[in-house]
């Protein structure tokens, strides 16, 4: 198990994260990731505005908000 978690993660050659969450691929971020991940961890992926909390060893979707768009778009 990477990093003590239940959940299994992956990280790709381009850095970014990704977790088998219900049996599905899902984007976990690239910089918001918490490296190393810890309990209680909490953070919100800025391209698809997923939020992700880990509980009990186990990454989990806790909600979602509106993607953030960059100033310069």
């Amino acid at each position: 198990m990477a990093y003590g978690l239940k959940t299994k993660i992956w990280q790709t050659g381009q850095l970014e994260w990704y977790g088998m969450i219900d049996n599905e691929d899902v984007y976990l971020g690239s910089r918001e990731f918490p490296q190393p991940p810890a309990e209680g961890d909490e953070w919100t992926v800025k391209a698809t505005g997923l939020q992700f909390k880990i509980t009990g060893g186990e990454i989990r979707k806790i909600g979602r908000t509106e993607p953030e768009t960059p100033d310069w778009l």
